[in-house]
C-alpha cells in the first residue's frame, strides 16, 4: 500500500485537543478534510504529520506551539478605553470580532479582559502558545 508524501492530495479525519484533553475541533461527523500535503492549507506541523501514513492508518501527534500556531506575543495585545469600542460590540471576555487594518486586511481580535473603563484586545491566534494534540486518520490518497 502506498504512503502519503509531500505533494499528495489526501483526505483525513482528525480531532484536535489541548494538553488538558479539551477538544477544540474535529472533522468527525463531517466529510473528510481534503488538502495537498505541503500546500500550506493547514499549518506545517499538521501537514507533515500525515506524511508516511497509509490509507486507514491513524496517528496521534503532539505539536509544540512552533509547529502549530506559533508562540503567543504580548505585543499583540492592547488595552483600549471602553468608550472606543463600537456600540454594536458588547465587551465580554471571549467575544471575537474583526477590525480593518491600515493595509486593508481584516484582523481578528478577542476580548481577554474587561474593566470598568478599559477592554484588553488580543490579536494572537486563540491557539497561539499552546501545545496541540491531534488524532489523525488518513482516509484516502487521491
Amino acid at each position: 500500500m502506498s504512503k502519503a508524501k509531500k505533494g499528495d492530495k489526501v483526505k483525513t479525519h482528525y480531532t484536535g485537543k489541548l494538553e488538558d484533553g479539551t477538544e477544540f475541533e474535529t472533522s468527525k461527523g463531517t466529510e473528510p478534510r481534503e488538502f495537498v500535503i505541503g500546500s500550506g492549507f493547514y499549518f506545517a506541523g499538521f501537514e507533515e504529520s500525515v506524511i508516511g501514513l497509509e490509507i486507514g492508518e491513524t496517528k496521534t501527534v503532539i505539536l509544540s506551539p512552533e509547529k502549530a500556531y506559533g508562540p503567543w506575543f504580548e505585543e499583540l495585545t492592547v488595552r483600549v478605553r471602553k468608550s472606543d469600542i463600537p456600540d454594536d460590540i458588547k465587551p465580554v471576555i471571549g467575544e471575537k470580532f474583526k477590525v480593518w487594518r491600515p493595509d486593508g486586511n481584516l484582523m481578528p481580535l478577542t476580548i481577554t479582559e474587561v474593566t470598568d473603563h478599559t477592554v484588553t484586545l488580543d490579536a494572537n491566534h486563540p491557539l497561539a502558545g499552546k501545545t496541540l494534540i491531534y488524532d489523525i486518520e488518513l482516509i484516502d490518497i487521491i
